[in-house]
């Protein structure tokens, strides 16, 4: 796996056929602070601690919050992981008390850095750069927060890699409230799977929402935006992160994505999420065909459908009877 991923050391350049220039940091000291909410880590989590260890710009301190004790001393016991990681720090939470919002800005309460990155236990940084060309586009006072862009693993298939390029493009973005008219709700679009923060407007705009079942990033970017601050894309700071999941797990996820956008109508009332997915959905089309790989195109649609069916759903929860709600929700202990 190692290996895997020194090979995917350009970010995507080599995936895409272009190369991605990185800013180069060396011996260059930036306080900054990375947080990972993990839940019953693998293999890859101690990779991502590796990568991180490896990092021009070191962490000051990696700010574990651990959904369960026991789940993560299946992989390594904390008295050893804290003997490899000398600035880590881990804390404990049990399943009913973890919250997408609410748990990481716990983790945040933590940090005394003017800087923070939020990550996930299954994104691998692409290079050795990835915090310092983050941290330089917070150079800028006014990016609330800035967000890496998401490379497809080896073993993605077409369809997987055209909507990662899709919805992880070469073009960094520079986001405003001026945006909206043009991006719709892309303008709000941010990724808690590698994503920088300013901390003293995170703390000036109260942070995440306190309790959310999902979607905690895009809630404070639109925060952000509204409040005068802007959003930043940077793809010259990459992450190796995708998941296969089955049309099942696509409908939950969408499930909740739709609770959140119900639940939140001051950021999403009036921004349509689906005439975005019909785009992607007729471009990935169009691209598979004339890539040779039209049996895709099957799959493509199945899929869909389940996101736009979970979505629909979540959008209209409070119809829906708390038996349908626990099974259709990735985020049960959210609901109890």
């Amino acid at each position: 796996m190692h290996q895997y991923f020194l090979r995917y050391s350009a970010g995507c350049a080599r995936i895409y056929g272009k190369q991605i220039k990185s800013n180069r940091y060396r011996d260059i000291k930036m306080a900054v602070d990375v947080i990972i909410p993990t839940y019953k880590p693998d293999q890859q989590f101690l990779l991502l601690m590796d990568r991180l260890e490896k990092q021009a710009v070191r962490p000051d301190k990696i700010i574990i919050i651990n959904t369960g004790k026991a789940y993560f001393e299946q992989l390594i016991t904390e008295k050893a992981f804290l003997d490899i990681y000398d600035n880590a720090v881990i804390v404990h939470v049990g399943e009913p008390e973890f919250d997408h919002g609410g748990s990481r800005n716990l983790a945040v309460s933590l940090s005394q850095s003017p800087s923070f990155i939020m990550m996930t236990q299954d994104a691998v940084p692409s290079d050795n750069f990835l915090i310092g060309n983050l941290l330089k586009a917070l150079d800028d006072k006014k990016t609330a927060v800035a967000y890496a862009r998401q490379c497809p693993t080896e073993e993605s298939n077409q369809l997987e890699r055209y909507v990662r390029a899709f919805n992880y493009g070469e073009e960094p973005l520079y986001k405003t409230e001026q945006d909206l008219k043009s991006l719709g709700i892309k303008t709000y679009f941010c990724s808690n799977v590698c994503a920088a923060y300013n901390a003293e407007v995170f703390e000036r705009l109260g942070g995440f929402v306190g309790r959310t079942i999902f979607n905690e990033d895009m809630i404070y970017a639109a925060t952000a935006i509204k409040a005068g601050y802007a959003v930043q894309y940077v793809p010259a700071a990459a992450v190796i992160h995708a998941h296969n999941y089955t049309n099942r797990q696509q409908f939950c996820r969408n499930f909740d994505l739709g609770v959140s956008h119900a639940d939140h109508p001051e950021v999403f009332d009036g921004l349509s999420s689906e005439s975005e997915g019909l785009r992607m959905i007729r471009s990935a089309a169009v691209y598979l065909l004339k890539n040779g790989a039209p049996w895709l195109i099957l799959k493509l649609f199945t899929q869909s459908l389940s996101k736009y069916r979970g979505y629909y759903l979540g959008k209209r929860y409070q119809k829906l009877s708390r038996k349908r709600i626990l099974r259709f929700t990735m985020n049960p202990y959210y609901w109890r």
